[in-house]
């Protein structure tokens, strides 16, 4: 039976064909995927899993999108992105708490501050995901994921097997783990400590104010585009000492609010974000001797 007829009859709603993907990046960008599929269950996701190993297409798991540039030729093979069934979210003990990994960053935070769970606080200044923010160790403000994680449930694409993996036994560290990319992230369990709401709610707000006075919002961006080489060497200081403030590619140019976050101003290609983003790289590097290393995701043809 052909692929696509086989995977449609097996998986119905939950997979489509050619599907543009510029709605599934904060950038507003992106060529189509030549399958997406949006499994509902682990179940589902193992029994398609199962079917690839006979087939072999390439597979690219996306998130919430709000760190990756997705090209504009797309991406072929399968795009999977979990549905709304991975995000729900519960109280595993009175201070640990479960969510899928498609939970919002900002559901989770608010959560624990409604549970009076504390140190989770900063998750309301992450945009995307939880599972994204394992994998990128994302964090802000003191604080990062490697700090609050117990464990991770995952699927291995190769044994198509679930299992979980403890904090212990993996390696963060600054944006990045040690996990590999043939596991995909279902669920997480993140701890934090008991602590009085309006505590809580005090930490979660000034947070939230200060991101607000110091990063753009209602824009298509993709947060931080390079990484920080330190506290005190950070990227958006390089980029404006070297000069890169002006710079445009189309109609792609810099925040004039935050210099690290690249922006969409309505009618860029990803093409022009990634020309812009090299340009600044090349330029910080002659003007400061700094190879700047991407924060963000680049995926696709």
């Amino acid at each position: 039976m052909n692929l696509v007829l086989e995977l449609s009859k097996k998986f119905k709603k939950n997979i489509s064909h050619n599907v543009e993907l510029s709605n599934y990046s904060w950038f507003n960008l992106g060529g189509p995927a030549e399958h997406l599929f949006k499994p509902y269950s682990e179940d589902q996701l193992i029994q398609f899993l199962e079917i690839n190993k006979k087939n072999n297409l390439n597979i690219t798991i996306l998130g919430a999108g709000s760190n990756t540039l997705i090209r504009d030729n797309g991406i072929k093979g399968v795009v999977i992105k979990l549905g709304s069934n991975f995000s729900k979210i519960n109280l595993a003990n009175k201070n640990t708490i479960e969510a899928g990994a498609a939970t919002p960053d900002r559901k989770i935070a608010n959560f624990a501050k409604e549970n009076g769970i504390g140190n989770l606080e900063f998750l309301s200044c992450i945009p995307g995901s939880i599972g994204g923010a394992v994998i990128m160790n994302s964090g802000c403000y003191g604080n990062d994921i490697s700090k609050v994680l117990d464990s991770i449930n995952v699927i291995d694409t190769h044994s198509c097997k679930e299992k979980e993996i403890k904090r212990k036994d993996i390696d963060f560290y600054y944006r990045g783990t040690n996990l590999p990319d043939h596991l995909i992230i279902t669920s997480v369990k993140l701890k934090g400590v008991n602590i009085d709401k309006v505590l809580i709610e005090e930490k979660q707000r000034k947070f939230i104010e200060e991101k607000k006075l110091s990063q753009p919002s209602q824009i298509k961006t993709c947060g931080s585009t390079f990484k920080n080489l330190s506290s005190e060497r950070k990227a958006w200081k390089l980029i404006k000492d070297s000069g890169c403030e002006e710079l445009k590619e189309g109609d792609a140019s810099i925040s004039n609010k935050h210099c690290n976050f690249f922006v969409n101003n309505g009618n860029a290609s990803a093409t022009d974000i990634e020309k812009l983003i090299n340009r600044v790289k090349k330029r910080v590097a002659e003007k400061t001797g700094v190879n700047l290393e991407l924060e963000i995701k680049i995926i696709g043809e």
